[in-house]
């Protein structure tokens, strides 16, 4: 049997959504970041890290956007916007890791800015565990 691929079956099955995910990251990250570091050992271990957060980032996002669409709760949508703030901590943490001091904001490194935004999330999301809906 052939099953049509739509967007409301791959919100349901996970695994096809996870798949689509890293394939859509390594993708569009592949000729900006990966291939340059491709010979560079640790660095692109460290590199690799930060892709895989923004990964699991991007796919918990999309399936906390997919509940809180749902089930319309403030909860759902704190920990939605907590999981895309990650996605932006990991992509400063990645552009600074692939690119260090190139791009910092005045006096402010990148990396304190994707630190930020980490601190930002766990915020976010303490204020989505512990909210009475």
């Amino acid at each position: 049997m052939i099953t049509l691929i739509s967007p409301e079956n791959i919100l349901e099955k996970k695994s096809t959504l996870f798949s689509l995910v890293i394939v859509a990251v390594i993708t569009i990250l592949a000729v900006p970041i990966i291939i340059p570091h491709i010979l560079h050992g640790y660095h692109l271990a460290h590199i690799f890290l930060h892709i895989g957060g923004i990964s699991l980032a991007v796919f918990i996002s999309t399936l906390a956007l997919s509940a809180y669409f749902r089930l319309r709760t403030k909860r759902l949508l704190l920990s939605a916007i907590a999981f895309i703030t990650f996605i932006g901590a990991q992509s400063a943490l990645l552009v600074d890791g692939t690119w260090p001091n190139l791009f910092d904001i005045g006096l402010m490194p990148l990396n304190e800015v994707g630190h930020l935004l980490t601190f930002i999330t766990l915020g976010l999301l303490a204020m989505g565990v512990f909210r009475n809906d």
